[in-house]
């Protein structure tokens, strides 16, 4: 964790200290004040909730200062307050500050799909050469970014930074805090359309990663993507493009399903080659490690020094792990999030796997605009054509998965729908059998992981 006094945050943030002493130091940050721990620093941001009226709270909980607007009345007199412009400000000019005292690489990672699954990719795949610090959970906005950034250690020497955004200039924004050395774009896919008019707009609040990258940065591009490639043909840093496509830089030859055990395939950087098995089942995580694995080489690895890190990679709770619970049945938990091009290839991918039968259970997906309607029963059509036994649709906008399925010829009693999370999963363990395979995705405002924690609690009778 980075360690700051009193005074040097009221000067890095053009603030005033109003109690406390200026020596007194802080390392560990907060800007929700149940997470506080003792001796945190808690800024009190604006929001839904101001965070002003949560100060006293933090304190009560053992937060050492607070970062405000305004006076607020604390009743310990130890306790510091330093009141500046803008605390939102304030936490992102500290965070950036602690980046520049400390020669760290920076891995900026953005894309409407993929962008956590390759974080954590390249994570591990550096954690070969550096010790790196990382984005934890989905802390890929203005604050969360800026939060990671305050716990850089001592030790750490790079720096895996997702960048998420669902408007322009807030990818613009994160740059700014911390300038990419390896500006990652994963893809240009139908995702927070309700914000854009078009996918070009889209792939233009994606392109502010590569133009807030520092001098002589590297930019890693999704080769197979044309709204990607259309992007950055004016960047003028070094490029590496990953994909499955033979002009691509970084790729993967010869894939093939081993079932549950994953895919295999030769990774091939320019002429070297390996063969690898990558454990995950959606064929989804081979071009997220193609991302990774280019990011890693061009920060320098090579593919020895790669190889045995993804030997070790392993899918994650709620994107893509896959859970075994009594009876045989196997639960494919992507509950976190979802959107049209992720979970066609969902569909796809685990249609082949052996089992006794397919079942799908698919929540609204959000934030896709006027073409929301279309998406879903595009989805339904998938879920028809690629040979799932069982639709659940979850949510009102799943309502049309389930026309659309029906349409492309599922029969009606293989379709169930219900209103929310909480219908499907009282309802779940009477509609899967034994021996099925239950994939489970949809958008997080639909917290479809009810139903994943109702399949765990199933018993066999």
């Amino acid at each position: 964790m980075a360690v700051l006094r009193l005074d040097e945050i009221a000067r890095i943030a053009g603030g005033a200290i109003l109690q406390g002493a200026a020596g007194a130091s802080v390392a560990t940050y907060a800007i929700d004040s149940r997470l506080v721990v003792p001796g945190s620093l808690f800024f009190a941001v604006p929001g839904r909730r101001d965070g002003h009226d949560f100060v006293a709270d933090a304190a009560r909980r053992g937060a050492a200062a607070a970062v405000v607007t305004r006076p607020v009345p604390v009743t310990d007199p130890a306790f510091g307050l330093v009141r500046v412009p803008d605390t939102v400000a304030a936490l992102q000019a500290l965070a950036h500050d602690v980046l520049v005292r400390r020669p760290v690489r920076v891995v900026g990672i953005t894309g409407s799909v993929g962008k956590t699954t390759t974080k954590e990719f390249a994570a591990a795949l550096l954690a070969a050469r550096f010790k790196v610090l990382k984005s934890e959970g989905n802390y890929n906005n203005h604050l969360g970014l800026a939060l990671t950034l305050l716990r850089l250690g001592p030790g750490e020497d790079a720096a895996v930074l997702e960048m998420g955004m669902s408007a322009p200039g807030e990818i613009r924004t994160l740059t700014r805090i911390a300038p990419p050395d390896v500006a990652v774009i994963t893809n240009v896919s139908p995702v927070h359309l309700q914000f854009f008019h078009s996918l070009e707009e889209i792939a233009l609040a994606k392109k502010e990663i590569l133009d807030g990258a520092k001098p002589g940065a590297t930019a890693v591009l999704n080769g197979d993507d044309p709204l990607v490639m259309k992007i950055a043909a004016g960047f003028a840093g070094r490029r590496l493009t990953f994909g499955r496509g033979p002009a691509c830089d970084v790729r993967a030859e010869d894939v093939v399903s081993k079932g549950y055990a994953g895919y295999e395939f030769t990774l091939r950087y320019g002429k070297p080659s390996t063969l690898i098995t990558l454990p995950c089942v959606n064929e989804a995580a081979v071009v997220n490690l193609l991302a990774a694995a280019a990011a890693s080489f061009a920060l320098g690895l090579g593919l020895d020094e790669v190889r045995p890190a993804i030997q070790g990679l392993r899918p994650f709770a709620m994107r893509g792990a896959v859970i075994e619970a009594p009876g045989g049945l196997r639960i494919y938990d992507d509950s976190y999030n979802s959107n049209p091009r992720a979970l066609d290839t969902a569909l796809a991918s685990l249609a082949a796997l052996p089992a006794a039968r397919r079942v799908a259970v698919l929540g609204d997906m959000l934030e896709l605009g006027e073409g929301e309607k279309a998406f879903h029963r595009q989805a339904g059509e998938t879920v028809a054509r690629t040979g799932w036994d069982v639709l659940v649709a979850v949510g009102p906008l799943a309502a049309h998965i389930a026309d659309g399925a029906a349409a492309a010829g599922l029969p009606p009693g293989a379709i169930h729908r219900f209103a929310d999370s909480a219908a499907a999963a009282a309802a779940i363990n009477s509609l899967v059998r034994d021996g099925d395979l239950v994939l489970v995705k949809g958008s997080r405002g639909l917290k479809t992981e009810a139903v994943v924690e109702a399949l765990k609690a199933r018993r066999k009778e």
